[in-house]
Order: structure tokens, then C-alpha cells, then sequence
């Protein structure tokens, strides 16, 4: 559910419901007869320990987040260089031409993925089975050329196909990596259970919500809106750069 919302529907309830809990939780303290020492205390501790669990949960899917688009970067990188080490081991072969403009269009394909969303989950299947179609047809031809002419240039070309064809697998299932759920949803009612609480505070000791306090909110909204932008691949502000698979389409192309 939250990773086919857009970010800044989720953001913005997120904002909403931060002060919406704040300012609940300050009608419930001004209601509250004036507290003991024993009872601060108490609250105090408890702040800290939500913000402390808080800090935790940020830390932790920052970084989850961060690797998993770092993944898909690499997987990027990865998919290009099979390609071009594909494309140099055809020159290997008795007559490229038999095998280039399979690659040629199978690269095609290949690009043509990288700017469908990954929430549109039909389209991708789609693309990727498309990409592994025009690559069943490109390996019959380099085993036919395998088995009439066996040597070492045709066995390092079917090497590089077989490469190739592992990293498009490698690719799409590090697009489907993301930060579980649950975990997400844990943040935000800490989150949400943390502002209640502040305001809480501040209105049990009859006083207003300070401007620090009302800042604090805003950058950890600002810091998930990130987590969940580095969390989807093709949208949002932090996308996966696709410029050395497109540089690799642009190269064999122009051979």
C-alpha cells in the first residue's frame, strides 16, 4: 500500500498527523490537574525513550534505504558492462553480424525498462519478459554457431550472453528490494506517538509548543520523505542514474 502511494501524499498525512497529535496531546495535558515531581518524571523519561526509538528507527531505515538504492545503482553498472563485454566477444566470432543486431535490440529492450515505474508492475513484467524473448532467440543463434564451429572465441561469447542474462535478473530483483513495510509503518507511529507526547508535556505545564519544537517535526518529516524517495527506484527526486546502460545502447549502436 505505501509503496504505490506517491511520497508526498504520504509526507503530507504524515505533516498533518504530526500536528494533529500535538495539538491532541495538549488539550489532554491542559486537562490534567498540575502534575508531582514523580509524574514529570515519568513523562520526561518516556519522551526520551520515544525519541530515543525514534532515532533508531531513522537510523535504520536510512541506511536500509540508502544500500537498496546503492544496489540499484551497481545492478545498472553491472547489466552495461555484460552487455559491452558481450558486444567486444562478438567481433571474436567468424560473422558477428549474426548475433549484433540481437544485442543491438535486446540493449534496446533493456533501456526501454528503465523508464517504466516500478510501481506499474504489469509494464515492468512486460519489458522484462519482452528483453528475455529477444535473449532466447540470441542464445539459439550463438549455440548453433557454438556447436558448428567450437572453439574458445564462440564458448567466452555464450559466457557473456550467460553473464548478460544474469545480470537483468540480478537487476529486476533489486528493484523489488525495499524497506519491509512494517518497519515503516512502526516509524511513523513513533513518530506520531513522539509528537503526542510533546504536546502532552507542554500542556500539562501550561505552556505553548515551542518554535523549536514545532521545527523538529518538519526536518524528520523531511528526513522520511528521503528514506521513502531513495526507497522507489523511477520516481520521485532520487532516481537510480541509468547513464552507463544508455552510454553501452549508444555505443553498440553507432559501431
Amino acid at each position: 500500500m505505501m509503496y504505490t502511494t506517491p511520497s508526498l501524499v504520504i509526507v503530507a498525512a504524515l505533516l498533518i498527523g504530526t500536528f494533529a497529535a500535538m495539538s491532541l496531546g495538549h488539550r489532554m495535558g491542559r486537562t490534567r490537574t498540575p502534575r508531582d515531581e514523580t509524574e514529570t518524571g515519568q513523562v520526561s523519561a518516556t519522551q526520551a525513550s520515544l525519541l530515543g526509538i525514534l532515532g533508531l528507527l531513522l537510523g535504520f531505515t536510512f541506511s536500509v534505504s540508502l544500500n537498496r538504492h546503492d544496489d540499484r545503482s551497481g545492478a545498472v553498472v553491472s547489466e552495461a558492462n555484460a552487455i559491452g563485454t558481450a558486444w567486444l566477444r562478438a567481433d571474436l566470432l567468424p560473422d558477428p553480424s549474426r548475433v549484433k543486431p540481437g544485442l543491438i535490440a535486446y540493449t534496446r529492450e533493456r533501456v526501454a525498462a528503465s523508464t517504466i515505474p516500478a510501481s506499474e508492475h504489469d509494464r515492468r513484467i512486460a519489458s522484462v519478459k519482452a528483453a528475455e524473448a529477444q535473449f532466447s532467440q540470441l542464445w539459439s543463434t550463438a549455440a548453433g554457431i557454438a556447436q558448428a564451429t567450437p572453439n574458445p572465441a564462440s564458448v567466452a561469447f555464450t559466457n557473456a550472453l550467460n553473464d548478460m542474462i544474469d545480470e537483468l535478473s540480478a537487476r529486476d530483483a533489486a528493484i523489488e528490494r525495499h524497506v519491509p513495510e512494517i518497519v515503516l509503518i512502526i516509524l511513523y507511529a513513533t513518530f506520531l506517538l513522539s509528537s503526542g507526547l510533546l504536546g502532552y508535556a507542554s500542556g500539562a505545564s501550561r505552556s505553548r509548543v515551542t518554535l523549536t519544537a514545532l521545527v523538529m517535526p518538519i526536518l524528520i518529516v523531511a528526513l522520511i520523505y528521503v528514506i521513502i524517495d531513495l526507497d522507489r527506484p523511477r520516481r520521485g527526486l532520487i532516481t537510480v542514474n541509468q547513464a552507463p546502460l544508455i552510454t553501452a545502447f549508444d555505443a553498440i549502436r553507432t559501431d
